[in-house]
C-alpha cells in the first residue's frame, strides 16, 4: 500500500469515527437548549396555603414550556429569613424568595436581592395601565428608595371577628369604634368574658390605632415617633383593657382565634387570611362574621401584611427573566382572584377586586367581604435598614407591658433610645 493510499484511508477513518461523536454533541446541546429553566422558590406556606400555592405553580408550569417554577416551603417567615441569610453567605440561594416587605432594606444592604426596575421597564415589563391597575398601597411595599425590589403577592388586611352567638345572648351589635367597644366589653366583664381577643401580641393593633389618629411609629424619612402622644394613648388603652380583663392576649396560644373559636372572647382581631385557618378550627356549630376594625379618634386604619416576591441578586440572566415571567403570572388578575378566593388574602389588582366572579364569591362568602372593604384605610410601615432589630425591640417592649407591667410611657421611651440608635447604626 502506498503513503498516498495510507494517507487518504487514515483521513476517512478519521472522518468517520468523528462524525457520530460530533452528532452526539450537537443532540446534547439541542437537549440542554430545549430544557426548561429551573426557578427555585423558597417560601414560607403550609396548609392550605401550601396547597393553593402549588396549584398556582403548575398553572404557571403549564402555562409555558420555558421556565418550571420548584417550590420548597421554609416552615415560616422568620425561619425562611434565617435561611436566606445563612444561604447568602455559602452562595446557594435559592432563584426567588417570599419576603415580607420590611425585609427588603436589610437585603439590599447585604446584597440578596435584585433591583427589578428593568425588568418592569423592559419589553416585557409593566406599562403604565398595568402598574395602575396594581392596589398603591400593595405596590407601595414593592419600593425601597425608589426601585423597585420586590413584587406583591399575598396581601393582607387586619380585620375584626366577632361572635354572633355571643352577641345575640346579650343583645349587641357589631362594635363600629372603639367606644362601642368598651361599652361591649362593661356588659361581658361580669360574666368573665373579655370583649377582645388579641394575638400574643398587640403591635399590629396599636399601630393602627396610631395611625388612625393621624400619626406614625417611624416616619420615612426615619422620625422615630413611637413615645409620642398618639403612640403612649393607644398602648395605654390596650394595656389598661387587659389589665381590667376587658381584653385578652393569645400568650402560648399565639393567635388570638383560638381563644375566640372557644368563646372566651366575643371579638378577636386577626389577619384577613387567617379566615381559612379560623374556619377550619372552628365548632360545626360555631356563629360568627369578620368586619372592619372599629374606627378610633373617626378614623379606620388596618396595617397591610402578607408577602411579597423577590429575586436573589446571584440569579443568572435566564433565571431572572424566568423569575419575572412567573411574578407577571401571579400579578395578572385571572391568578391573583384565584389566589384570594383559594386563601382569603386579597387580590392585588383593581380590576380583579371589582371582577364579577369575585364579587360573586364575596357574595357566597361573606366572611371575605370585610377584607375587601378595609382597604380604603389600609396602610403600610415605612420600611428602613435594620427594621428587623426594631421590630425585635418594638415586640419587647409589647411583651414588657403585659408580662413585667411596664407602664406604655417607659416600654416606648426605651423603644424609642433604641430604634433612634438602630437607624444611626445602618445608615
Amino acid at each position: 500500500m502506498n503513503k498516498t493510499l495510507t494517507k487518504v484511508l487514515a483521513t476517512s477513518a478519521l472522518t468517520i469515527i468523528t462524525v457520530p461523536v460530533m452528532t452526539t454533541m450537537t443532540s446534547t446541546v439541542a437537549n440542554a437548549a430545549s430544557k426548561p429553566t429551573k426557578i427555585t422558590l423558597w417560601d414560607a406556606m403550609s396548609g392550605p396555603y401550601a396547597d393553593a400555592l402549588q396549584t398556582q405553580i403548575d398553572a404557571f408550569n403549564h402555562s409555558q414550556k420555558k421556565y418550571t417554577v420548584a417550590a420548597t416551603s421554609q416552615g415560616d417567615y422568620t425561619t425562611l429569613n434565617q435561611k436566606i441569610t445563612a444561604a447568602a453567605k455559602s452562595k446557594t440561594l435559592p432563584v426567588m424568595s417570599q419576603t415580607t416587605y420590611t425585609q427588603i432594606p436589610d437585603y439590599v444592604k447585604q446584597g440578596i436581592v435584585t433591583n427589578l426596575d428593568d425588568q418592569i421597564k423592559g419589553k416585557d415589563g409593566l406599562k403604565k395601565a398595568a402598574l395602575n391597575n396594581i392596589y398603591p398601597g400593595f405596590l407601595q411595599t414593592a419600593k425601597y428608595k425608589g426601585s423597585y425590589y420586590s413584587m406583591p403577592f399575598s396581601a393582607s388586611v387586619r380585620v375584626m371577628f366577632y361572635n354572633q352567638d355571643i352577641l345575640d345572648k346579650y343583645n349587641l351589635q357589631v362594635p363600629k369604634t372603639w367606644d362601642d367597644v368598651a361599652k361591649m366589653a362593661e356588659v361581658l366583664k361580669p360574666d368573665g368574658i373579655a370583649a377582645i381577643g388579641f394575638d400574643k401580641s398587640y403591635d399590629m393593633e396599636w399601630d393602627g390605632l396610631v395611625h388612625a389618629a393621624g400619626s406614625e411609629l417611624v416616619t420615612a424619612k426615619g422620625k422615630v415617633k413611637t413615645n409620642a402622644k398618639p403612640a403612649v394613648d393607644a398602648m395605654s388603652m390596650i394595656t389598661d383593657m387587659v389589665k381590667a380583663g376587658t381584653a385578652k392576649t393569645a400568650g402560648s396560644d399565639i393567635y388570638g382565634t383560638t381563644n375566640f373559636v372557644n368563646g372566651k372572647t366575643a371579638l378577636a382581631f386577626s389577619s384577613s387570611a387567617g379566615i381559612t385557618a379560623t374556619t377550619q378550627a372552628a365548632p360545626a356549630d360555631f356563629h360568627w362574621g369578620t368586619a372592619v376594625i372599629p374606627s378610633y379618634k373617626g378614623q379606620h386604619a388596618t396595617e397591610l401584611a402578607g408577602n411579597n416576591l423577590m429575586v436573589s441578586a446571584t440569579a443568572s440572566k435566564a433565571q431572572k427573566d424566568g423569575a419575572w415571567a412567573f411574578m407577571k403570572f401571579l400579578m395578572s388578575d385571572k391568578q391573583t382572584e384565584k389566589w384570594a378566593e383559594d386563601t382569603n388574602y386579597l387580590p392585588i389588582t383593581k380590576k380583579a377586586a371589582q371582577s364579577k366572579t369575585y364579587q360573586d364569591f364575596l357574595a357566597k362568602n361573606p366572611l371575605s367581604k370585610a377584607a375587601s372593604d378595609s382597604l380604603p384605610g389600609a396602610f403600610a410601615d415605612a420600611a428602613f435598614a435594620g427594621y428587623n432589630e426594631y421590630r425585635t425591640n418594638m415586640l419587647d417592649a409589647v411583651d414588657s407591658t403585659l408580662t413585667k407591667d411596664t407602664s406604655a410611657k417607659d416600654a416606648l421611651d426605651t423603644l424609642t433610645k433604641q430604634t433612634k440608635q438602630t437607624i444611626a447604626d445602618n445608615k
